[in-house]
């Protein structure tokens, strides 16, 4: 039965096979002998293997030792744990915040716990699918509204007044990079006694001064809102976590499953963290180097005819025709020496190519992607 899945997979290109470097993280990477420079990363701000973060790493592993051993709530955590959590509260501005064990793992956990029957969950259609699956786990009726389309989710809050609500969305869709209107949002969210559920996997450390969506908006995180964001994008280690009121917090440390029923971070990840963050309070200009790149990313790729938007994130959307055509391009990308993968069906609704650039890079690797893809499109 698997072997006939997976021929028909093949026959609509959308097979896919794990393709693993031999080097670490970071603008060049080695892949199949070859390497190339990289265009597919999260690693924004190029941090993952900072000396800084190494050399917590060891301290923590020559202390602690690595696996955590346990849950939380038996013996698995440490004092780098809650250390970790108020640095993220401060960070975000939340009365307290919970770590977990990846992005994935925190909205599979929070959403179901945080909504029940009697809510109404409101989500963005083009949401993640940790999002999704958290919906799905929970017992709230859902309901999709179109890609930032505020008039179409004011129109099914209206259908459904009166009912404890929760809108989900993310700040900086993974896929497509733009970010969501978040001013709106939480106009409506305030108006309507709802749930403000924002995953800003993609906006901490990238946007604002690196504090996330809230920052870039000028807004203040308040009881109604619930942020998720991940450690393992521009912070470069690896973890979720949810800021929120400490209730909220309180509450999920009492119900959230994928927290209660799983072994802890090891503590090397939670110093990597650590050391992270207070790097990036210590050297704004990391973030200034991003902003930097993007924007001429940005204007070359505008350049040469590529159509991406001016979204001010690290993320640039190259959309095709048919996933065998991004497959072809992402090819001929890897035979001239840029790694930057199709995604296609069912991560994405049209087959495209996500580029995305980080601090990391420089204007000379920009402009060798320039002109590959000018080369590509004679």
């Amino acid at each position: 039965m698997y072997k006939e899945k997976l021929q028909d997979l093949k026959r609509h290109n959308l097979y896919r096979r794990i393709r693993d470097r031999d080097t670490s993280q970071g603008r060049l990477i080695e892949i199949d002998g070859r390497e190339l420079l990289n265009f597919s990363s999260n690693d924004y701000l190029g941090l993952s293997r900072n000396d800084e973060l190494i050399r917590a790493v060891k301290e923590a592993v020559q202390r602690y030792g690595f696996s955590a051993g346990a849950s939380r709530l038996l013996s698995g955590g440490s004092p780098l744990h809650g250390e970790l959590e108020e640095m993220i509260a401060s960070y975000k501005g939340s009365e307290g915040a919970i770590v977990f064990n990846s992005g994935y793992s925190a909205n599979i956990g929070a959403v179901p716990a945080l909504t029940s029957e009697d809510f109404t969950i409101f989500s963005d259609e083009q949401n993640h699918a940790s999002l999704i699956d958290g919906c799905r786990l929970s017992k709230a009726e859902k309901l999709i509204y179109r890609h930032n389309d505020i008039s179409h989710l004011k129109s099914l809050m209206r259908e459904c007044k009166g009912s404890k609500g929760m809108i989900i969305t993310e700040s900086v869709f993974s896929m497509h990079g733009d970010i969501a209107n978040i001013p709106e949002i939480f106009k409506l969210c305030k108006q309507e006694g709802m749930l403000l559920y924002i995953d800003d996997a993609h906006g901490t450390g990238v946007l604002g001064k690196g504090r996330g969506v809230l920052e870039y908006f000028g807004l203040k995180a308040e009881d109604f809102i619930v942020l998720m964001g991940t450690l393992s994008k521009a912070i470069g280690s690896i973890g979720g976590y949810i800021a929120a009121a400490g209730d909220i917090i309180d509450y999920l440390i009492n119900r959230a499953r994928s927290l209660i029923y799983s072994t802890a971070l090891p503590v090397t990840d939670v110093a990597a963290s650590i050391a992270s963050l207070n790097y990036i309070k210590r050297h704004p200009e990391i973030i200034a180097a991003l902003r930097g790149n993007i924007t001429r990313l940005g204007k070359g790729l505008s350049a040469i005819g590529m159509k991406t938007g001016d979204r001010g994130t690290p993320i640039f959307p190259v959309m095709l025709e048919s996933s065998e055509k991004a497959l072809t391009v992402a090819k001929q990308l890897f035979d001239k020496g840029v790694y930057a993968p199709a995604i296609r069906p069912p991560t994405v609704k049209d087959p495209m190519l996500r580029l995305s650039v980080t601090a990391g890079h420089d204007e000379e690797d920009i402009e060798i992607l320039l002109k590959a893809l000018r080369s590509i499109q004679k």
